[in-house]
């Protein structure tokens, strides 16, 4: 008898994607104070104000009138209370210096279960084909899109942002498959990079897709995916401003998300764009896939927003900043001579690390090393008792099989510090060290 037959995605998704058997590993047999996690991208937990949740819940509950229905189904644009917050938010905190004036133009919509869900919406409302991104990529969104059919064309990226004239000689490379173009996504504090993108680019990067759209005859979409903007910590940086300032055709959408501010278990994302059919799509596989985000989250979230979110930006923004000066100092005592390249600690919670002669892909000895899986039982540790491990995210993942990093990235890793603490992130790179060392002799 033939198995349950599957759709094209649904035969591309029986094999789990790199971040899916991360996850399950990490669940599956991680143990809390012996192993270190530097690689899945959890926020830390001393970040996520707790107090405030239960009293802003209490409150919700308290007054059924303004909060009606926080226990109920609520509408696929969002909840008006939670929009409206959010927007206020915008304006108060200069998010992206937006303006009344730009937000009364544009439309503010919550996802049905954060900015994931928003992102997954933008795919399935739109007919399979080309997706530009930078290089390295969102390899969460990217391995998403091609298993739903779409293909990747990823630009590398320089210091502050996608390289736009490698976009350009790229684009123009495609020839007739030009007309396949769907639209442009760039994570605006790049996930896993962190390379922060300049004003300059994205005002680059809206000008070329308005170009693209009238040499088609369609709007391009500019996704701009600000997951990571709000945790901006390192005062040199300018304040960003947001590419709705340059946004002449209604192209523009911007997706943010509350996961990083107040906390990832509310799951609250929102996009701000102009109305009109693609948003209106994307209201409705929100409608389609749960009638809309949980209310009394939405209710929470709004409350928070309304009433603490400048002191709880701080705060973050605060213990961030303190984590990214500890643990870069930390890199370069114990992996300066290693890494040729550090990337990261400006803004979110990342590091990217670039290693001169080590490779850290997982069939490395260097990766072999960290998850305690050399055969060795002298590094390892017995099989019922292992020594502790240290998770990251090897640079193969995240850059594109089919791009031009593929060489650089079996030298590259994406390391986490935003959940463990600046003890255990040190542990951490001091077994990486041990690992470099191992690796070195494994090759002579």
């Amino acid at each position: 008898m033939n198995d349950i037959c599957l759709s094209t995605y649904g035969s591309r998704s029986r094999k789990p994607s790199p971040v899916n058997r991360m996850m399950a590993e990490y669940a599956g047999d991680f143990r809390d104070g012996v192993d270190i996690n530097l690689g899945v991208g959890y926020v830390n937990e001393a970040t996520i104000p707790r107090d405030l949740l239960l009293e802003a819940k209490a409150r919700v509950l308290e007054n059924p009138r303004h909060y009606r229905a926080a226990y109920n189904y609520g509408s696929a644009e969002g909840s008006t209370r939670l929009r409206a917050s959010i927007r206020q938010f915008l304006i108060d905190n200069s998010i992206g210096q937006l303006t009344p004036e730009i937000l009364d133009s544009r439309t503010i919509i919550v996802g049905a279960n954060g900015a994931t869900s928003l992102l997954e919406a933008v795919a399935q409302v739109q007919e399979p084909g080309i997706v530009v991104t930078s290089d390295p990529v969102y390899y969460i969104y990217s391995d998403f899109l091609e298993r739903m059919g779409f293909r990747i064309l990823a630009v590398p990226e320089e210091e502050d942002g996608i390289d736009v004239s490698r976009l350009k000689n790229m684009v123009d490379a495609l020839g007739d498959d030009v007309c396949d173009i769907r639209f442009l996504y760039l994570v605006t504090i790049n996930n896993p990079s962190s390379t922060i993108l300049s004003d300059a680019k994205r005002s680059a990067v809206v000008s070329y897709a308005g170009e693209m759209s009238r040499r088609l005859g369609r709007k391009i979409p500019v996704v701009f995916d600000r997951a990571y903007e709000d945790l901006i910590h390192d005062p040199a940086v300018p304040a960003l401003r947001s590419g709705l300032h340059v946004d002449e055709l209604g192209i523009v959408f911007e997706v943010g998300t509350l996961s990083k501010v107040l906390a990832p278990g509310l799951r609250i994302g929102y996009m701000i764009g102009k109305d009109g059919d693609f948003l209106r799509a994307i209201v409705q596989r929100t409608s389609d896939i749960g009638f809309s985000a949980a209310m009394i989250n939405q209710e929470v979230a709004s409350y928070m927003l309304d009433n603490h979110v400048a002191d709880q930006l701080r705060s973050v923004r605060a213990g961030y900043r303190a984590k990214a000066v500890a643990v870069s100092r930390a890199i370069r005592e114990c992996l300066g001579d290693v890494c040729c390249e550090c990337r990261g600690g400006q803004a979110g919670f990342y590091y990217y690390l670039t290693f001169r002669d080590v490779e850290a892909d997982e069939n490395s000895p260097f990766f072999r090393y960290v998850s305690r899986r050399t055969g060795d039982v002298t590094i390892d540790g017995a099989p019922c008792d292992r020594n502790p491990r240290v998770i990251y995210v090897p640079g193969t993942i995240c850059v594109h099989a089919c791009g031009e990093l593929v060489e650089v990235g079996r030298r590259q890793l994406r390391l986490s510090y935003g959940f463990e603490s600046v003890d255990a992130i040190c542990k951490g790179l001091n077994i990486m060290r041990e690992a470099a060392e191992y690796a070195v002799q494994s090759t002579r």
